[in-house]
């Protein structure tokens, strides 16, 4: 008799699975790098001169459209979950003594992977553009860790808004959100000079301080207080995240 696979093994071989699938259907990876793209191209050749001069307005919106990127890029997982639930994949990993936590999880690091590969397309767009970053190699480093923290967050938000939708259309929409809130944080203006009332959503929600540590990274200057609320922010999205895809899972039969 066969022994189960491990949790590891599992993964592993449920990961390749993803990737492969993702080789074969590139269309949604694609797309969660040229939106990010687009959306830079036109804040900074467009608006960049009303918004600041130049080159700094470059420096100082780069970090929000790493958010962005970061933001965008869960989005397939949340249909991809949906359609491993529609087409009874997770009933039959069931059947086979593999976790379901295994499929789970082979999606949140697909989804990290996708997070890192859009935000280095767009840096590379960021230094075409002028992009000037005073960041050392422990920034980077710095810089890396936050953006997989968030891409982290985002995927198991991905994953428990596929196993709560009822279909992976109503799946993808429910992981438009983080791609919206970077437009009500720091990431395009200063918080100083929104309205009231959309200054004081800006200035508490989750990614603000993401934005904010970030640019504190790229610039090479200290983060203080905003680097210890966007760990916390993302490890706790990230803890929520999981815990509804645990309950997902756990009302499936």
């Amino acid at each position: 008799m066969t022994a189960p696979p491990t949790a590891l093994a599992g993964t592993v071989v449920l990961l390749r699975r993803n990737l492969r699938r993702t080789v074969r259907d590139p269309a949604p990876a694609l797309t969660a790098i040229l939106v990010p793209a687009v959306i830079a191209l036109v804040s900074v050749t467009v608006f960049g001169g009303a918004l600041g001069s130049g080159g700094s307005y470059v420096d100082y919106v780069t970090p929000g459209l790493l958010v962005l990127a970061a933001g965008c890029a869960p989005a397939p997982t949340a249909s991809a979950v949906r359609a491993d639930v529609s087409t009874g994949v997770l009933d039959r990993l069931t059947v086979m003594d593999v976790p379901r936590g295994c499929a789970l999880a082979g999606h949140v690091i697909v989804a990290v992977l996708r997070c890192l590969v859009s935000c280095a397309a767009l840096l590379a767009l960021a230094f075409a553009l002028g992009f000037a970053p005073g960041a050392g190699a422990l920034d980077w480093l710095g810089v890396l860790g936050v953006l997989a923290l968030l891409g982290c967050a985002g995927g198991w938000l991905a994953v428990a808004a596929g196993l709560a939708a009822r279909s992976a259309r109503a799946a993808g929409l429910a992981a438009v959100a983080p791609a919206v809130l970077p437009f009500l944080s720091s990431a395009f203006v200063p918080v100083a000079t929104m309205a009231a009332g959309v200054r004081q959503f800006a200035g508490y929600q989750p990614l603000t301080p993401v934005t904010e540590t970030l640019r504190g990274l790229l610039a090479g200057s200290p983060c203080g207080a905003d680097a210890f609320a966007a760990v916390a922010w993302c490890a706790g999205l990230a803890l929520a995240g999981c815990a509804g895809a645990v309950l997902g899972s756990g009302r499936r039969p």
